[in-house]
């Protein structure tokens, strides 16, 4: 396999890149260093690629990088680049979300069209289902997103399936469900909590915490993207779930009982765009991907810990 995998110093996109690499793929990384968190978070993140056989990496944004020269000789592409975070998505800031979630994908796609991939891997979002989906959530459920964010992932989505209609592009998505993990962007909710657990600060909770998410080990959602870059079935779209699904409440426990800590918590009104509940059907990943995830969420909670104690 010749990967290009966009995103590739990010959260999910550094750990994708790394498993590729050990599977002996040839991996080429793309990252445009967009300042939703610093840079030298993105740069860790590389520290265990850069100068390793087999990995290059391009600093660029995917509208201002050389699409023909680095599709040339890539047989997949694993689109991770995003402009991610639904609270930051309203308002100002909405433009930055059509250019690096919208813009970005289709003129990745439109230059995929002259190049023959046998998969192109986009990364999706369980923000694309809304609040008036029932539970489990299945991949041909109505979609309302209620946040400008969700917006842009749906629309992303949409413009892999009419380039595969349209041009027989082998476009594959995945529905990531709160993924979560070491390297977890420190916007996020389980690296807040942990962060000030460890540090003794309170921690915030908007609403009653009784809205509930499933959570995914970043280990098995790049298990699963993997999976879909081999056998994926174009166009199909694919939830990846962890199967963990439990209330903001609980997780508060489980983070008592792998840190040792009671954590300290203050509480806010509920954010505009969040959810209330997701949770992932997975058959259809079981089927056609083999995905089972692997890590129980505490486990998962426990690693994220530890690595973000060694980093504090």
């Amino acid at each position: 396999m010749r990967a290009l995998v966009t995103g590739a110093a990010g959260f999910i996109g550094s750990t994708l890149s790394e498993r590729l690499l050990a599977q002996g793929a040839d991996v080429v990384g793309i990252d445009g260093f967009i300042d939703y968190y610093p840079r030298a978070v993105k740069e860790r993140n590389l520290s265990g690629l850069m100068g390793k056989p087999g990995f290059r990496f391009v600093e660029s944004r995917i509208q201002d990088a050389d699409l023909p020269a680095l599709l040339a000789d890539r047989t997949h592409v694993f689109h991770l680049a995003a402009q991610a975070g639904v609270r930051k998505s309203w308002g100002r800031d909405f433009e930055i979300y059509t250019v690096n979630n919208i813009d970005a994908t289709q003129r990745l796609l439109e230059a995929c069209t002259k190049v023959k991939l046998e998969k192109i891997v986009y990364a999706s979002s369980s923000s694309v289902y809304g609040d008036n989906t029932p539970m489990p959530m299945r991949e041909d459920m109505m979609l309302q997103p209620v946040s400008p964010y969700g917006v842009t992932k749906l629309a992303a989505e949409q413009l892999c399936y009419l380039y595969h209609a349209n041009f027989g592009l082998p476009t594959v998505s995945l529905r990531y469900f709160t993924v979560y993990g070491p390297r977890q962007r420190p916007d996020m909710g389980f690296h807040k909590f942990l962060r000030s657990t460890i540090l003794g600060e309170p921690i915030t909770v908007y609403g009653d915490g009784e809205q509930t998410r499933d959570f995914t080990f970043v280990h098995d959602a790049v298990s699963a993207t993997v999976a879909a870059g081999t056998q994926g079935i174009p166009p199909r779209v694919y939830n990846v779930g962890g199967g963990s699904r439990v209330t903001v409440n609980q997780v508060l426990d489980m983070i008592g009982r792998v840190s040792g800590r009671r954590p300290l918590i203050t509480v806010d009104s509920a954010q505009k765009g969040d959810m209330r509940h997701t949770y992932a059907d997975t058959w259809l990943a079981r089927t056609d991907l083999g995905f089972v995830p692997t890590v129980g969420l505490e486990e998962g909670l426990a690693a994220e810990y530890q690595w973000l104690s060694n980093i504090l």
